[in-house]
């Protein structure tokens, strides 16, 4: 079972000097039973050039040009055309520690099926290196470490694109990469998380994350929201909804508004609530922001928090920790 073929799907557009570095980090894994399927979208600077090479050098890798462009039907093709029974995800930008694809197999293959295999991360940059990511690092350390991934799932994506393994069985139940919906790697950790599957988790760096100005989460439409809110609300009445109990959204900032819209849209009545008396007593989408303190007086309610004031948050924490409730927290 441990001499099963690893499939490593590499999208790659205008990777620049970046990508020889990427595929050495590759070819130099302790692990030997893998193919690379690689294909470029569409690129307009020398990575197909590059793939070729290392293709020519090396039977494991196999390199094709996409036929429609976008990182979804690049990651189709790929996956379409890969062999493996273990499948992972690789960026052309970033580098693999020397046992990655061997630690990340081995805690794939000591759990059961229903699993996802991944690891620490850690971010590098060329400049400084910003601080949204210095953070983002510490909380998805932070699940990783606590095995607690889907407990944070609305916040951001839980799970690092480029540092996952699942058996392709896993993958192919949840719909692999039949989705249109960006950014990708969050939709498809909704749909995990949506099919029960289990996230574990090995306590060393396995991944690391180049940040540099260029990078697709800065540059690339998709991305342009990062608070992705659409995409979390539609797999909240996917897959936590109950409609039995009272909805609640707490806040009055952008986040909160547009939440609010979308449950006008749809029809969903909610609580609206917040901290500032100021806002108690107004209205918006026909709804009323109330003092947050009606929270006592509702059974059961399902709280949507999109309050990201850091300042705010332990404070929201604990007053919903004396009334017996959690909340999903939205960022």
């Amino acid at each position: 079972m441990h001499s099963s073929l690893i499939s490593i799907l590499l999208p790659v557009y205008n990777a620049g000097d970046y990508l020889a570095p990427c595929l050495d980090s590759i070819l130099a894994q302790t692990e030997i039973h893998w193919e690379l399927v690689a294909v470029d979208d569409f690129s307009t600077d020398q990575s197909w050039e590059v793939l070729q090479c290392y293709a020519a050098a090396d039977t494991r890798i196999r390199c094709y040009p996409n036929t429609t462009k976008g990182l979804i039907p690049a990651l189709r093709l790929a996956f379409q055309q890969s062999k493996g029974d273990l499948i992972t995800r690789m960026d052309d930008d970033d580098l693999m520690p020397q046992a990655k694809l061997a630690i990340l197999k081995k805690t794939l293959l000591d759990d059961d099926p229903g699993c996802v295999a991944t690891g620490l991360v850690l971010y590098f940059s060329d400049n400084e290196l910003g601080e949204g990511y210095r953070r983002y690092e510490q909380w998805i350390n932070y699940l990783a470490l606590n095995q607690s991934h889907f407990s944070a799932i609305y916040k951001e994506c839980p799970l690092p694109s480029p540092c996952w393994m699942m058996r392709r069985e896993d993958l192919l139940s949840v719909g692999a990469f039949d989705s249109d919906t960006y950014p990708e790697d969050y939709d498809l950790c909704f749909r995990l998380y949506q099919h029960g599957k289990r996230i574990v988790a090995a306590h060393e760096v396995l991944h690391l994350w180049r940040d540099h100005p260029h990078r697709a989460s800065r540059t690339a439409p998709p991305y342009g929201d990062n608070t992705f809110l659409e995409l979390k609300l539609n797999y909240f009445f996917k897959i936590d909804y109950q409609p039995q109990r009272p909805l609640v959204i707490w806040g009055a900032g952008r986040k909160g508004k547009a939440a609010a819209g979308y449950l006008s849209e749809r029809g969903i009545s909610f609580y609206w609530v917040c901290d500032n008396p100021r806002k108690w007593g107004k209205s918006m989408y026909g709804a009323v922001w109330q003092d947050y303190r009606v929270l006592s007086s509702l059974k059961d309610p399902q709280v949507i928090i999109l309050v990201a004031a850091p300042d705010e948050q332990p404070v929201i924490a604990k007053y919903l920790s004396e009334i017996g409730e959690q909340g999903y927290w939205f960022c």
